[in-house]
């Protein structure tokens, strides 16, 4: 292995990467990842260094025909070095391991990717009055279909006046999910959180604004590199990530921060709803007829686990909520039907 890869593989580098980027076989490109997105620029951590980048017009066209994917932080590109103008020029996408993905906010069809190649997702929530399992529960559904591992970080544990109290409240959404608590003030729980950044693994830490994510970042890097902002009296975060970057940290690992996210759309993928709620799954399992919606069909095991205090109505309400939203419901009420029934036929009963 050459000095040059070595640098690479502190950043993530492996063989799925290098075998698509020896395919391209092009000897005036060079392997890079893609360490912050400004929208029309972009900054690549690569064997040089870091390096200031564009995307040429031939893909930007066939990033709009749907002929490619547009760059995004964790990605692996094949770029042009471009010495003498002080850039470089992106050519190419590499494919992707996993990624984090969400409904572009208002628009109906797109997709919005978060970050791309991440190990492990950090779905990070604080210890305070705007702790939401609903939201949690959401957060779960995107990870489990990212392919990356979620792990829930509730952060501020400093001001929790019951921390036993609410990590059973919020394990309970996920019995199987690693739950840690910690506060970036005094450093409480954070070692035990070393454990999914080690080598060049990459960790993206989503959640609402003002959780507590920039903070975080900041105690795992070792310095003050992100802004953080103030909380409003209504305990509603402010805003103080405004793009994504991926953070190379010294005792080695990455770590991708993303601003705060005020809404957080499903694209239609279903196994991510039925990963997140495997306790209604496994219930469903018990109902008399397949395609059962749990409303008013016989022998239905998961509304009799609600007369029972099994299952909190909270949690199916959330659970319908979701299976509407990834099943694309149309104006049209029988193709909705349609859609939810197959929904429910896909248990593999």
């Amino acid at each position: 292995m050459s000095m040059d890869e070595h640098v690479l593989e502190k950043l993530g580098w492996g063989p799925p990467f290098q075998e698509a980027w020896r395919s391209r076989a092009s000897d005036v490109e060079e392997p890079a990842r893609i360490g912050a997105d400004f929208g029309v620029e972009y900054v690549l951590y690569s064997a040089r260094g870091d390096m200031r980048a564009t995307i040429p017009g031939r893909l930007r066209m066939a990033i709009r025909k749907g002929q490619s994917v547009r760059p995004v932080v964790g990605d692996w590109v094949s770029f042009e070095p471009r010495i003498q103008e002080g850039t470089s020029i992106i050519q190419a996408v590499l494919p992707r391991r996993t990624q984090l993905v969400r409904k572009a906010a208002g628009r109906a069809d797109e997709e919005q990717v978060v970050a791309a190649n991440v190990d492990v997702v950090f779905l990070v929530s604080a210890l305070t009055r705007d702790l939401n399992p609903r939201r949690l529960e959401r957060y779960l559904t995107v990870a489990w279909d990212s392919g990356a591992q979620p792990v829930l970080v509730l952060t501020k544990s400093d001001l929790c006046e019951d921390l036993v109290a609410a990590r059973e409240r919020i394990a309970t959404l996920a019995p199987d999910v690693p739950l840690h608590t910690v506060s970036s003030l005094t450093g409480e729980g954070l070692d035990a959180i070393w454990q999914y950044i080690g080598g060049n693994r990459t960790v993206a830490l989503i959640g609402s604004s003002g959780v507590g994510k920039s903070t975080l970042i900041n105690r795992l890097v070792g310095s003050a590199r992100m802004e953080v902002g103030a909380v409003r009296e209504d305990d509603k975060g402010r805003h103080t990530t405004t793009h994504r970057e991926l953070f190379v940290l010294p005792q080695g690992g990455l770590v991708i921060d993303t601003p705060g996210m005020r809404e957080l759309g499903l694209m239609e993928s279903e196994e991510g709803v039925r990963t997140a709620f495997v306790d209604i799954e496994e219930l469903s399992a018990g109902c008399r007829f397949s395609d059962c919606r749990h409303e008013k069909e016989p022998g239905c095991a998961v509304r009799e686990a609600l007369r029972s205090g099994q299952l909190a109505p909270e949690r199916l309400e959330s659970y319908r909520k979701l299976v509407q939203e990834v099943v694309r419901p149309k104006q049209d009420t029988r193709k909705t039907t349609r859609a939810l029934n197959d929904f429910q036929k896909k248990r593999g009963r």
